[in-house]
């Protein structure tokens, strides 16, 4: 008999119970920053971890966040709303302007469910310009409007009007950032750079996803038609609007 193969057996054991325990780990990690909580047996999740997980990014995340702070790591944009804007409002007086679903977006970083507003369904043939819906800033044009199929209206580039979050690049490619309106504020979504991921679009050229809350949004169209409110469900559907899901911000 061979006494050499039982070591052998035993170190095989001690690898495969290695790599079992860093999967944990990961796993672990993977809950842990990407925000998963339980309540009355559903479960909430941001846009961001939810995108992620639906194009793998969550795997890169969760090796990351999985050896740091988690809190830390995936801390919300801090910076305030209102000061510093040219546009300014008191929350009563954002409260009576918008809609309930504006707000919740606009105000209080909320996130709509997919497939809610009547601007998802929207393409380049729509000729026209995507404005803030809190103070009517140009952000965003019909000719940089893609199908991601996330749910959510998608932009391949913004204009001016759009405002991003200052993050470290490692973090913005990992978790995306957030983007605001830069005169009153408003939340309007977050923006990514997986652009490449959508070949034959005007997002492959850029490789930058700005997915976009419909209900932030008022489109205008070109020929000076009626404008389309973002908080609108598409045709033949109804939404029922509430706070769903949130960035944490």
């Amino acid at each position: 008999l061979d006494t050499r193969v039982a070591p052998k057996h035993a170190e095989k054991a001690l690898l495969i119970m290695d790599s079992i325990k860093s999967s944990l780990l990961i796993v672990a990690g993977l809950l842990l920053s990407y925000g998963i909580t339980m309540s009355s047996g559903l479960s909430t999740i941001s846009r961001r971890r939810y995108l992620q997980w639906q194009t793998g990014g969550c795997i890169a995340t969760a090796t990351t966040t999985a050896l740091s702070n988690p809190s830390v790591a995936q801390a919300a944009n801090l910076k305030s709303r209102t000061e510093g804007y040219a546009v300014q409002h008191t929350e009563r007086e954002w409260a009576y302007i918008l809609s309930g679903a504006q707000y919740n977006i606009l105000r209080k970083g909320g996130t709509e469910r997919q497939k809610s507003s009547i601007l998802n369904t929207y393409t380049t043939e729509n000729v026209g310009s995507y404005v803030c819906a809190g103070c009517n800033t140009p952000l965003f044009t019909s000719a940089d409007k893609f199908s991601s199929g996330t749910g959510w209206p998608s932009f391949s580039t913004a204009l001016q009007g759009v405002e991003e979050e200052e993050l470290d690049p490692i973090r913005a490619t990992l978790d995306g950032k957030e983007v605001r309106c830069a005169i009153c504020g408003g939340h309007l979504g977050d923006l990514f750079n997986d652009g490449w991921i959508y070949r034959g679009t005007s997002a492959a050229k850029t490789g930058k996803r700005y997915c976009i809350d419909g209900a932030a949004l008022i489109f205008k169209p070109e020929d000076g038609g009626e404008d389309v409110f973002g908080d609108l469900p598409p045709p033949n559907r109804v939404i029922k609007y509430e706070q769903s899901m949130y960035r944490g911000a």
